[in-house]
Order: C-alpha cells, then structure tokens, then sequence
C-alpha cells in the first residue's frame, strides 16, 4: 500500500489538525458558500466603479436608462468598459460579498437604499460618503433622473454636481 493511496476519514483528520490546518466540514462549507457567490455585472469594471440600481424590468438596466447611463459616463469621460452594473432587483445583494468580488472604490446606487444591500450605514442622497475603503453616493432611481421636466433637470443637476466632484472634472 503506498502512503499516497491512504484516506483518513474527517474526524480523524480534524482530530489530528484540529486548528492547525483543517476546520470542520460544516465550517468549510459554509464558508465557501459565503464567499463564493458571483453576482452577474454589466460592464468590464476597469476603473472599479459600481453602479447598483433597482430596475425590475430588466437583468440589468432598461434600453432607455442604458442610454442615460453612457450619456453620463461619456460626461465623466467614461465608458461601460470602465464601470460595474449590478441589479438590485435581479438578485439579492450583500455588499460584503459584492465588494470581495468587484473591489469596487466608487460605488453609485440608484433608487437603492444602502440598508436594501446590507450596508450598515445611511446617508442622504447627493452627498459624497467614504466608508470601508469606498466612496459612495446615492441617487434617485434612473428613470427618475431621466425626465425632462423641470425636476428631472434640478435632479441630474445635482448628480452632475457630485459626479464632477467625485471624478475631478
């Protein structure tokens, strides 16, 4: 019998190693099933800049908010190679596990409260937040800031603001 064929069952492994190189099972599992969720994102995400929006009509984003959103990047002289979109609606979202996947540095939700993904802090919309290595702004949902009316204008006004603050432009 060569020593490389010989299996040890797991509780003679984890009473051999106890905390030295092996944790239980259950622990493993559940670990792994903790960290290894992969949320499906719009975009290459190169310049790590998370969008998180709530759109129930759509995987990711409606045709028309998909339009608003490169009208803005192009604005911000970027592009959908050079963000993240998540959809809040498609899947639920913890922002720990999001943040471990993306690495984001900015993180932008629209029409989505930071409690909604798990984040244990609130802030108002339109103002910059740092928090955990991250700068966040909320903003009202797309098709909110999309209207050509007097208060769509007052509304992308104020991301606009944020945007050039956030991007130095």
């Amino acid at each position: 019998m060569n020593l490389n064929d010989t299996k040890l069952n797991t509780a003679t492994l984890v009473g051999l190693y106890k905390n030295v190189l092996v944790a239980s099972p259950q622990k493993v599992q559940d670990s792994e099933l903790a960290t290894n969720k992969k949320y499906k994102f719009l975009g290459k995400n190169k310049k790590s800049v998370l969008l998180v929006n709530d759109c129930k009509d759509a995987v990711f984003v409606s045709e028309k908010e998909l339009n608003f959103i490169s009208k803005l990047l192009e604005a911000c002289k970027m592009n959908l190679e050079d963000i993240a979109i998540v959809n809040k609606a498609s899947e639920d979202i913890n922002i720990t596990e999001l943040k471990n996947q993306l690495a984001p540095k900015t993180i932008i939700f629209f029409g989505v409260a930071p409690t909604d993904i798990k984040l244990p802090i609130h802030f108002p919309m339109f103002k910059l937040q740092e928090y955990d290595g991250c700068v966040y702004l909320s903003a009202p949902n797309l098709e909110e800031l999309d209207q050509n009316t007097n208060e769509g204008k007052i509304l992308k006004s104020k991301l606009w603001v944020c945007l050039k603050q956030l991007f130095g432009l």
